[in-house]
C-alpha cells in the first residue's frame, strides 16, 4: 500500500463533512427508528445529505491494488464530497469484524477518514476512523 499524507486543510474539510454526516445520521435515526433494512437508512441518509448540499455517491466501488494490479474490489455504502467514506450497518451490536472491514476499506482507499454507523439499535452507534499522516 502507498503511503498517505494529508494537508491540515484537507483534514479540516473532511472533519466538517463528517460532522454533517453525523448530524444527518442522527436525524434519520430519530425519524425512522430502528428495524429497517440497511438500504432504507442508506437511501434516507443520502436524501438528508443532499438536502444539505453535499455530493453523495451510493455503492461506490473501491479497488484494492497490489503493485500495479487490481487484486480485489469492495463497495462502500456512501462516498461523500470525494472526502469521506461511510459504511452502514443494521446489526444488534458492532463487533470486531465490522471494524476490520471498515479499516480495510480505509486502508485500500486514498482517503483519510471513514465512518461506521450502525442503525440497528434504538440509539445509533457512530464511529470515526482516520488513516495516514
Amino acid at each position: 500500500m502507498r503511503s498517505k499524507t494529508f494537508t491540515a486543510e484537507f483534514k479540516a474539510r473532511c472533519n466538517e463533512f463528517w460532522e454533517a454526516i453525523k448530524d444527518s445520521a442522527y436525524k434519520v435515526a430519530n425519524t425512522l427508528g430502528p428495524g429497517f433494512l440497511e438500504k432504507v437508512y442508506e437511501n434516507a441518509l443520502t436524501i438528508e445529505l443532499r438536502k444539505r448540499g453535499l455530493k453523495v455517491v451510493q455503492q461506490h466501488p473501491l479497488k484494492v491494488m497490489y503493485e500495479e494490479s487490481v487484486v480485489g474490489e469492495y463497495v462502500v455504502d456512501l462516498f461523500v464530497e470525494d472526502c469521506v467514506m461511510v459504511e452502514l450497518k443494521t446489526v444488534r451490536e458492532l463487533d470486531s469484524i465490522h471494524e476490520a472491514i471498515t479499516l480495510n476499506y480505509l486502508k485500500a482507499s486514498p482517503l483519510w477518514l471513514i465512518g461506521l454507523i450502525n442503525f440497528g439499535k434504538p440509539r445509533i452507534d457512530v464511529r470515526r476512523y482516520v488513516d495516514g499522516n
